[in-house]
């Protein structure tokens, strides 16, 4: 199997979406990344002097990052990208605005969420079916409420 495109998605991912960034800065000869940076990004080597110089930065990131991650972070993240590689574009979309309406809330606020996540995953299956399926059925007016009660600005 080939895993270059697998790989390169990978990083993609790591790095942000950088390729809609305006150019910042300086390129970034490939003599100066690293040996490891240059094994890391090898699949992206034939493009690397096109790339804007903010691309080149945030996959020189990417690839710190990704040297830096234990085998078993490696495997969540490729178990991560192939689950988002099954998603449809707008389940994508709804993703990436949830994640984006995410980031603008106070950092208080994402701890409180983090937790409640965490609580939530630690629930026994049956229990997390039953939430949802409590969630699923009610009224459109009553989540709505529900989640004013639970997230701050939101009103």
């Amino acid at each position: 199997m080939n895993r270059r495109p697998i790989f390169i998605l990978l990083l993609a991912i790591l790095t942000g979406p950088a390729w809609a960034v305006a150019d910042e800065g300086k390129a970034i000869p490939w003599e100066q990344l690293t040996p490891e940076q240059q094994r890391i990004l090898k699949p992206v080597r034939q493009q690397w002097d096109q790339l804007p110089p903010r691309r080149q930065q945030r996959l020189r990131q990417g690839a710190e990052r990704w040297s830096r991650l234990s085998p078993q972070e490696r495997r969540l993240v490729k178990k991560r990208f192939k689950r988002w590689q099954s998603l449809s574009p707008r389940q994508r979309e709804m993703a990436i605005k949830r994640f984006n309406r995410f980031r603008k809330l106070p950092p208080a606020e994402q701890q409180r969420l983090r937790q409640r996540y965490q609580w939530f995953r630690k629930l026994p299956r049956e229990k997390q079916r039953a939430i949802r399926e409590r969630w699923r059925k009610m009224p459109p007016r009553e989540r709505m409420r529900q989640l004013q009660r639970r997230l701050p600005g939101r009103r």
